[in-house]
């Protein structure tokens, strides 16, 4: 389809008064073959046509090359000088976890100078810019449930700056996350070579050893050990020493894992390799989380926020960098329609003696069919119509009712064994996912917790409550007990809004800088880390 739309409204007339960088942008934005059609109206030469149908199929140059007057940048001395910037950014792209020969000419001959290096060099640097502003993949590509959205700078604004920085190597390694997190973890993956067992190193079994105790395994683990710098010398290499527990101890330190000194299943897992999807398990979770890092990188994550990390089953409070506040929490369960999703969103709300509004979702797969059996079923929970009214449920037969045309919702009072818990956290979204209180307290001692329906269940409600508060109120703890005394549903709106963000980082900095590792609860790293397989990301960890 030939788009005219934008030469038809402005005539030739128009166009023809225009500015040549103006009439160039006009031309480009309604399509090649338009663009093509209107060339000898609009005096373009040969090469400027040339360039102007070479990127035509990329919005982003397209832009570029319009707003430039489908001038060349590539060419020349001053070219070179950034054909010379781009090559400095395929030495320095596995810091990133990214593969240096995403950002190489693919030709030798396109190296040089002419129409085919102008606009090779030009798609080079548009992946470059789009990759460290945005990631390089889609979120939702790797995993529906990645429902982040990602805030870009203009491309066409990026390169017009890279063209006039005064040094644009300098320009290109500034776009990357200068966030911390994200140099530790450059840091991280840098030195991540350090843990990789040699190969034709035999694993250790997996077991639970402790000082004392002894066996043909405690050798091969102490061998393991010993091959990547942590060696704990002994007359009886059997025996799991007092030596050996301090080297298995600055082994989960340096690995990440509560550093006790006993050997268990995830350490000697972490040991041998043993992360399914994942292969070199810690070089692989570091390059993911950089792509990761890289989707917020439109996010101001030095702003007071809350940070929901899904598969360390941990919240905070972060202001400027410093964790204030931490917690434990519950995640969605590993079922596929019950993971808690990720994105971000600003909280508005805290609400204190929450109703619970059943979601349909739960009514009709878990208590329709309970109904259905006994009208008096789940007795705790009334039953409502459309205008929040109270239906006897001697009045509904629900024999007559499927999943699609029950038209009936459920709720439940505000109470101590509310679903919600006494406080609940909204931010509103699509996808009805808020944080909240619960009465089931005991999941909380469990060291995996991912047991709700999606939602995220908070260990420490009161006391996220006042920290939350706290800006807005002299007194943010008699504020939330005066709210909770009223027995009444109450909002308490959150002034400002505080950001929240529902992340998924099984490799991640504590607040001291060491990287911390946790489980891929829902497969998503090894979704993500196919995806960035097929950019040929086959060197990660490797020298150039």
């Amino acid at each position: 389809m030939v788009r005219f739309c934008l030469p038809v409204i402005l005539g030739l007339s128009m166009l023809g008064a225009m500015p040549q960088p103006a009439v160039a942008q006009a031309v480009l934005a309604s399509g090649r073959q338009a663009a093509v059609a209107l060339a000898p109206q609009l005096n373009f030469s040969a090469d400027e046509m040339a360039l102007a149908e070479a990127v035509a199929d990329s919005p982003q140059l397209a832009s570029f090359y319009g707003s430039n007057g489908l001038r060349p940048i590539f060419q020349g001395a001053d070219g070179a000088r950034l054909r010379d910037a781009l090559r400095e950014v395929a030495a320095t792209a596995q810091r990133h976890g990214l593969p240096a020969g995403r950002y190489r000419p693919r030709d030798p001959a396109a190296a040089g100078q002419g129409l085919e290096s102008e606009v090779i060099h030009a798609q080079i640097l548009l992946r470059y810019d789009l990759d460290m502003t945005g990631g390089a993949i889609r979120p939702a590509d790797a995993d529906p449930q990645i429902r982040r959205q990602v805030n870009r700078p203009d491309a066409a604004r990026l390169i017009r700056d890279f063209v006039a920085a005064p040094d644009p190597a300098a320009y290109l390694a500034g776009l990357a996350p200068d966030a911390p997190a994200y140099l530790a973890l450059q840091d991280a993956l840098a030195g991540s070579a350090d843990l990789t067992v040699p190969d034709g190193i035999a694993p250790a079994p997996v077991a639970l050893w402790r000082i004392g105790m002894s066996g043909d395994g405690v050798v091969a683990l102490r061998t393991r050990l010993a091959s990547i710098g942590f060696s704990a010398p002994s007359d009886d290499p059997s025996v799991y020493d007092a030596a050996l527990s301090g080297a298995v101890a600055e082994y989960q330190r340096a690995a990440g894992l509560h550093s006790d000194g006993v050997a268990g299943p995830d350490t000697i897992g972490r040991l041998n390799g043993d992360l399914p999807g994942l292969g070199d398990w810690r070089s692989r979770m570091i390059a993911v989380a950089l792509e990761r890092m890289r989707w917020m990188g439109g996010e101001d994550l030095q702003a007071r926020h809350v940070w929901v990390n899904i598969p360390e089953f941990t919240a905070r409070i972060m202001d400027r960098g410093d964790e204030i506040f931490r917690t434990r929490v519950v995640v969605g369960k590993t079922a596929p329609d019950m993971r808690t999703p990720e994105f971000s969103d600003r909280m508005e709300y805290v609400v204190v003696n929450p109703r619970w509004n059943v979601p349909r979702s739960i009514t009709v797969k878990e208590y329709l069919p309970r109904l259905k059996a006994n009208r008096h079923a789940v007795s705790h929970l009334d039953v409502v119509d459309g205008r929040g009214n109270v239906i006897p449920r001697s009045r509904i037969d629900f024999s007559r009712y499927t999943a699609a045309n029950f038209p009936y919702r459920m709720r439940q009072k505000p109470s101590d064994d509310n679903a919600l818990g006494l406080v609940k956290f909204i931010f509103p979204n699509p996808w009805n996912i808020y944080l909240h209180d619960t009465p089931t307290k005991h999941l909380f001692r469990n060291s995996s917790r991912a047991y709700s329906h999606g939602c995220v269940r908070v260990g420490d409600p009161f006391d996220l409550a006042t920290q939350l508060l706290s800006p807005q109120s002299d007194d943010p703890r008699g504020l939330f007990q005066r709210a909770l005394d009223s027995g009444r549903e109450r909002w308490l709106a959150l002034t400002p809004n505080v950001p929240v963000h529902l992340v998924y980082f099984t490799a991640f900095p504590d607040q001291s800088g060491q990287i911390r590792f946790h489980e891929d609860i829902y497969g998503r790293d090894a979704a993500v880390w196919d995806r960035l397989q097929a950019l040929g990301l086959d060197s990660v960890g490797e020298s150039d």
